[in-house]
């Protein structure tokens, strides 16, 4: 067996994020003033008044690009402690090329559409800056599509019928990426520089009051003494901690750190415990409110308020951890693994009386939202809120000092999305230059023969395959930009085509070959990395339906639907996953046939399909498939007494 790997091995290896200089000294000390810095900056255009889009945009770009090249090394074999000279000239590009704009924004806006060969030079350094960023800080897949999108902009006279156009020449195309908003200071750019910086922000700030700690406390007070209890206890902090977190590897390596050994000690395969780790911590980017920060892009690109976002993200949430909850309760029946005794356990009243009151910020920030504050807002008052709610005891209070580390956190905490939505624009810029979305949609519908079945199937295949080692926020940019058009045109509610593509991108963490968070999780637990993809996999089974059916029935995504069909569909969906869950784990009451785990996946498929007709299919086959259970477990005890 595998000796388990260490946090920052595990984080290094899996989160390209993570590989980060380590600074000591005068350099250390520049670095925190930049960032700081940053962070004044947005907070002060947040409270005072964004400015125009295209400035806003490249101030925000350039201290991003100056800090990717500060922090992360070009090669893996430079020194983690020193400043490489070549870094240093790029960081010093990375901020001024940016800052030509703002410098000159003025004359720029006056022959808006007339790039000189200053401009032009200017905007093609911009591009290779933002591309070579991305290659360090998110990681080469991204910058592979776009590197192909940008071959396509320029092969488009000699590609097939379908997918030609008549090709864009190279000043053209710099300057449409790079002097417009519609490229790289395009929408993705526009929500990091003003909510997603605000929301890593906050989540900084929560982080440093120790609300983490706090969620693994609760989770183990509520869950710990349960049967598999470490298990239920990861799906809980797991998902509290993905309302904040905007990484599923970040995620694994955080509570898994924790969990994964607790759920070893009990029983559990290891196999089995870095794929519950690894599931649960996926489906943190797919809970509400945060969703890794894609549902600020996501309302943006639908053009709907970022709460109705939420709602929609609420049932699909539920069903998902549903799904894994029932399986590890389901593998420690199966495995006769009991739970933690209370006395070892924290309580959960003392708990609340304690550290309740860090997890204020996160229930005023949703308050606020629903009441119809803007993301923005809402989050600058829930950063004020976790200083404020931490200094109500002094075990929890952040001192002066922390509150000035937060700001450098959140600055550096950015990077990665930022560099990543930058990146994103590429493709975007491309799409609307070329008008090769609606081409790709084309095509899709072209292949699946004009039915919507088999449209979804090769939507989920190429948002699996896009989604593969591709930070949230990216992997939601390009999905939508290439997959969601095709289902719009075949007549899906916008939103609905949305969370599907956003659902099948997410996913990618825990589906193999690349399911970078379920090798996070084997790296802990010292399982393999592929066979813990196949559990992970299993575990997320929701994940892999619930898309399909909130497609076929958008009530679970609340879109036109009363209070009453909603609580229904919600609660047959529920039974529907315990059957589901059933047949993945092949274990309820005693050991499931392969007969038994037919009637309960086909039953739970159909429970979880709004309408009477399947509800009562779905449960005539739950309840025939119970029964049989209930027989053949009353024969076992019969014949062993």
């Amino acid at each position: 067996m595998k000796q388990p790997l260490t946090v920052e091995e595990i984080l290094l290896k899996y989160d390209k994020e993570s590989d980060t200089r380590n600074y000591t000294g005068y350099m250390a000390r520049i670095i925190s003033a930049i960032a700081i810095t940053f962070s004044i900056f947005q907070l002060y255009t947040a409270m005072f008044g964004v400015l125009d889009a295209h400035l806003q945009r490249a101030v925000h770009l350039g201290f991003g690009l100056t800090l990717v090249f500060l922090l992360y090394p070009s090669r893996k074999s430079w020194s983690r402690r020193t400043l490489h000279p070549f870094d240093l000239l790029l960081a010093i590009a990375g901020g001024f090329t940016p800052a030509y704009i703002v410098i000159f924004y003025q004359e720029l806006v006056i022959r808006a559409g007339t790039v000189t060969t200053l401009d032009s030079l200017i905007g093609l350094a911009g591009l290779i800056l933002v591309l070579e960023a991305a290659r360090r800080s998110v990681g080469w897949p991204m910058v592979i599509v776009a590197f192909l999108f940008l071959g396509y902009a320029f092969a488009g006279p000699y590609m097939p019928n379908i997918l030609a156009h008549k090709g864009v020449e190279p000043g053209e195309l710099v300057g449409h990426l790079f002097f417009t908003t519609e490229g790289i200071f395009g929408i993705p750019l526009g929500v990091s520089s003003t909510f997603i910086f605000l929301f890593i922000l906050f989540g900084a700030y929560l982080e440093s009051t120790g609300l983490g700690k706090f969620f693994i406390d609760i989770a183990n007070a509520v869950a710990g003494w349960a049967r598999g209890g470490p298990a239920k206890v990861a799906v809980l902090s797991s998902g509290l901690m993905g309302t904040v977190s905007g990484s599923s590897v970040a995620n694994v390596v955080g509570t898994g750190s924790l969990t994964i050994p607790m759920m070893k000690k009990l029983g559990y395969r290891p196999e089995f415990a870095g794929a519950v780790e690894a599931a649960a911590s996926t489906g943190g980017q797919l809970m509400p409110p945060v969703m890794g920060a894609a549902a600020f892009l996501m309302a943006e690109f639908v053009g709907i308020p970022y709460i109705e976002v939420v709602k929609a993200a609420v049932i699909p949430a539920i069903l998902y951890y549903s799904g894994i909850w029932i399986g590890v309760h389901l593998e420690a029946r199966k495995g006769g693994l009991q739970g933690i005794p209370r006395s070892e356990l924290p309580k959960f009243k003392k708990l609340l009386l304690e550290k309740g009151h860090l997890a204020a910020p996160l229930i005023v920030i949703v308050y606020l939202l629903v009441v119809g504050y803007t993301p923005m807002k809402a989050a600058l008052w829930a950063i004020g809120l976790a200083i404020v709610s931490s200094m109500l005891r002094k075990a929890t209070r952040i001192t002066p000092w922390q509150i000035i580390e937060g700001l450098e956190k959140g600055a550096r905490g950015v990077l990665g999305v930022l560099v990543a939505c930058a990146t994103a624009g590429i493709i975007i810029g491309v799409v609307t230059k070329t008008g090769v979305g609606l081409k790709l949609a084309s095509a899709l519908i072209d292949l699946a023969g004009g039915q919507l079945l088999p449209a979804m199937f090769f939507t989920m295949i190429t948002s699996i395959i896009l989604g593969m080692g591709v930070p949230t926020t990216a992997n939601y940019v390009i999905t939508s930009t290439i997959a969601a058009p095709a289902l719009v045109q075949m007549g899906v509610p916008v939103l609905a085509a949305h969370m599907f593509v956003f659902y099948f991108g997410i996913i990618a963490d825990v589906t193999p070959p690349v399911a970078l968070a379920a090798f996070a999780g084997a790296g802990i637990a010292g399982g393999s990395p592929m066979r813990t993809g196949v559990e992970a996999s299993k575990l997320a089974i929701a994940a892999f339906i619930v898309p399909y059916i909130f497609v076929l029935s958008p009530v679970l995504l609340m879109i036109k639907a009363s209070t009453l069909t909603v609580l229904w569909a919600g609660l047959t969906a529920i039974l529907g996953m315990l059957g589901l869950s059933i047949a993945m784990i092949g274990y309820f009451i005693t050991k499931v046939s392969y007969l038994e785990r037919v009637l309960f996946f086909v039953g739970g498929m159909l429970m979880i399909i709004p309408g009477l007709v399947t509800d009562t299919v779905g449960f005539a086959f739950l309840a025939g498939a119970t029964v049989i259970q209930i027989i053949k477990s009353r024969k076992e005890k019969s014949v062993n007494n």
